[in-house]
């Protein structure tokens, strides 16, 4: 079948509906799912082309709502056309872009309409945008989110670039006061400089110098910053990124207290440990960094029992002169880690080990992704009326992450050389076949996706 063409209908032996997996007809019409017909039709003609893909799974595509696109600015980083090619090669069908390392930073509404005429006519699968909340920028919140962003990121540290300075205590305080009753939600990097500022000791090409660098209670006393601002606005909160799973007793309490709390961690802090972290490796470096393994065993049995809520990329890639590998020195490398391509894969590699299934996948990957950004109502789910979107995939196959595979525009990654279980064969979006056995389709087909908001901001 043609890449870019209009799909009738789609059949397998393995579709992922709810809780189940079983065999279904997925009809298209418009874009849409229009009718999924159950095993008993699978051999009737049903007067479309039909893609069969026998004993591959259909699911619905990853809604990866944290991926680092650093487009305009930054676009030697990564840029729409790379990343949205290596989000659909991965089986992405939903990427939300994050406000900073782009420059301009999407912190005002004209900032972000830079950042739309950048996206427009490159993006090979959908993308919605996040905005951010810096210091002084409060009057442009409720402006962008009738605009369509899908809320706002913030930090409580520095974010590594200067165009996006950190917030302080009352910049939060005017924030939540401008984003109450809109229904958005604010995403923090959660953590905080609590530590007397010391001389560094230690070698910085040694991994636990830098990791020594960022401890636990950086993340959980900046949690509970957010906790209490949660809990006093009723603003809908998330953490991006846990890495440290001391915070997780303290996540727990503040929903069991009524704070709208939800927290996301990544495919790294699941597949990766300080303990195998060479001397100047420095691309595993990102922050708040890959803890130890017991830290990794917490996060596992966290989200087994639903308290970590999704996994996402965090996709932060760099050009490799930034990474330092000839010195090989943490503490002046970037933090980032670049994965968007091998979600999919490397949360299965793990997870199918834990007893975790296919619509675990699903419930993580994709629709809890798409409930943070209010895309719930037609994203992550495979039921009449939502976009058909599809990920078609092997779980049982198994293939190595080589450098030529890579489609990211920079190469430089953690997991080259990983074996991992799960091979991408096709991707779907709105109906329309976007990739297939490593070929794109010549014309990106992807839209921008604005939220809209039904609420508007209480009066004070």
């Amino acid at each position: 079948m043609e890449l870019g063409k209009n799909i009738g209908a789609v059949r397998s032996k393995r579709v992922v509906i709810g809780d189940e997996v079983r065999p279904a007809l997925i009809i298209i019409k418009h874009g849409k799912i229009q009718q999924i017909l159950p095993h008993s039709t699978l051999s009737e003609d049903v007067g479309c082309e039909v893609l069969d893909v026998g004993d591959s799974v259909a699911m619905p595509g990853i809604v990866d709502c944290h991926v680092h696109v650093n487009e305009p600015g930054r676009t030697g980083w990564e840029g729409f056309w790379s990343a949205t090619r290596a989000a659909a090669a991965g089986g992405v069908t939903t990427i939300v872009d994050m406000p900073l390392n782009s420059i301009p930073p999407t912190t005002t509404l004209s900032h972000f309409h830079v950042k739309q005429r950048e996206a427009a006519g490159r993006c090979f699968v959908d993308t919605a945008f996040w905005g951010g909340v810096v210091p002084g920028n409060q009057q442009e919140l409720w402006p962008m989110v009738q605009a369509g962003v899908a809320g706002f990121k913030c930090f409580l540290i520095h974010s590594g670039v200067e165009e996006f300075p950190h917030v302080t205590d009352a910049d939060l305080h005017a924030a939540m006061k401008q984003l109450q009753g809109t229904g958005s939600v604010l995403l923090f990097h959660a953590e905080l400089d609590v530590q007397q500022s010391t001389e560094e000791t230690g070698d910085p090409c040694q991994y636990t110098t830098f990791l020594q660098s960022r401890p636990d209670i950086m993340e959980t006393e900046a949690i509970r910053t957010v906790i209490e601002l949660c809990l006093q606005y009723q603003v809908r909160c998330h953490i991006v990124h846990l890495s440290s799973a001391k915070a997780l007793t303290l996540i727990q309490k503040a929903r069991q207290a009524g704070a709208p709390l939800t927290v996301e961690t990544t495919h790294h802090y699941l597949n990766l440990c300080a303990e195998h972290i060479p001397a100047g490796a420095t691309q595993f470096k990102c922050c708040p960094p890959i803890r130890g393994s017991n830290n990794q065993k917490q996060l596992w049995a966290a989200l087994k029992a639903g308290h970590i809520d999704m996994v996402v990329s965090d996709h932060s890639p760099c050009t490799p002169d930034l990474k330092k590998l000839d010195s090989g020195d943490f503490t002046q490398a970037w933090g980032g880690i670049s994965s968007l391509q091998f979600g999919l894969p490397l949360f299965w590699s793990s997870a199918s080990k834990r007893d975790f299934e296919l619509s675990d996948v699903v419930r993580l990957l994709s629709q809890k992704t798409a409930r943070l950004c209010s895309l719930d109502h037609q994203k992550g789910t495979l039921a009449p009326g939502y976009d058909a979107d599809l990920v078609i995939w092997d779980p049982e196959r198994q293939f190595q992450i080589e450098e030529g595979g890579i489609h990211h525009k920079n190469k430089l990654t953690p997991y080259l050389g990983f074996t991992l279980q799960g091979v991408v064969n096709a991707t779907i979006l709105r109906g329309r076949l976007v990739y297939r056995d490593g070929s794109f389709c010549p014309e990106p087909l992807g839209k921008q996706l604005l939220i809209s908001q039904r609420k508007t901001p209480s009066q004070p």
